[in-house]
């Protein structure tokens, strides 16, 4: 489809709009849709890289974690000798 003036394609603006969203909705609410929408182009790039870095960090590290917790196959017990808890004498009525 070739537009007949200047204008951005569906596809740009989809982007855009998926972009904004992403910073607005993952910026914990740090951001609002104005200030991303009118931020300059090279400033609101950097954010969304920015953005995926951090919570790519953030998985990183928490698939850290729980994988060593999945690799960690000793069970911890406490150190009770048995035989002192299950044969204690009872004592007896008089």
């Amino acid at each position: 489809m070739i537009l007949p003036f200047f204008g951005l394609t569906p596809e740009y603006r989809s982007n855009l709009f998926s972009q904004i969203h992403e910073i607005v909705f993952h910026g914990q609410g740090g951001y609002d849709w104005g200030t991303i929408y009118d931020m300059p182009i090279w400033l609101r790039n950097f954010t969304f890289k920015k953005l995926g870095e951090y919570y790519d960090k953030q998985n990183e590290a928490q698939n850290k974690s729980s994988n060593q917790l999945k690799n960690d196959k000793e069970i911890h017990r406490p150190n009770i000798n048995p035989s002192n808890v299950y044969n204690a004498s009872v004592p007896t009525k008089k």
